[in-house]
């Protein structure tokens, strides 16, 4: 079985928190910001790390790590090139689903909404500049890409870089947010919110 016995057999015992319907907040994005300024406060590696899942025009799902810039009543942030994979799934389909993970605080956040497109100008210089050398998921050589990178820093140079109009943010509305909390036994919390036509929040228990 080699390496296969090694991975069947790991457990890990999940006990540092509870989480009970007393104990989340009303609306899901406070209890986001919550949990997100936990993690913050935890150290937790990139805590803003969010996995995107796009679903392409044949059905078939693509996963990536992008990272969430802005949480508000609005809903969640994040920057990506339009034309990219992801880019021109969303415009096909704007389903999407996002899973934060933070395995140091035994947690997982997992939200399905839809998605539309946001902004650029706050963004630090250099990251412009890559928004503007990147064809997303295009094939490219790394001194092409670097050598690209260099010739737009000379053409903006002392100039306010425009927003490519291939680049922008995207702004995910959720319709579902689920926050789970690890446990013993695999008796794992989950506390779902699930939004109601007239924009207010039911919320309920799920079986681990």
């Amino acid at each position: 079985m080699g390496n296969n016995h090694h991975i069947y057999n790991l457990r890990k015992q999940y006990a540092l928190e509870s989480l009970s319907e007393g104990d989340v907040k009303n609306n899901p994005i406070a209890q986001l910001e919550h949990w997100m300024n936990e993690a913050i406060e935890a150290d937790v590696y990139e805590p803003n790390a969010i996995m995107l899942s796009t679903v392409s025009a044949e059905g078939q799902p693509s996963s990536r790590i992008v990272l969430v810039r802005h949480i508000s009543s609005e809903g969640i942030f994040f920057y990506s090139n339009y034309n990219s994979k992801k880019g021109r799934e969303m415009a096909a389909n704007n389903k999407i689903s996002l899973t934060f993970f933070w395995p140091q605080l035994e947690r997982q956040i997992r939200i399905e909404g839809v998605v539309g497109n946001e902004y650029f100008n706050s963004r630090p210089r250099e990251s412009q500049l890559g928004a503007w050398a990147s064809e997303q998921s295009e094939e490219i050589s790394r001194e092409a890409l670097e050598m690209k990178f260099t010739e737009l820093e000379i053409k903006f140079k002392n100039i306010s870089i425009p927003r490519p109009p291939h680049w922008g943010g995207y702004c995910v509305m959720p319709s579902i947010i689920e926050f789970w909390q690890g446990r013993p036994n695999r008796l794992h919390d989950r506390i779902a919110y699930t939004l109601l036509p007239d924009t207010s929040w039911k919320i309920k228990r799920l079986s681990p």
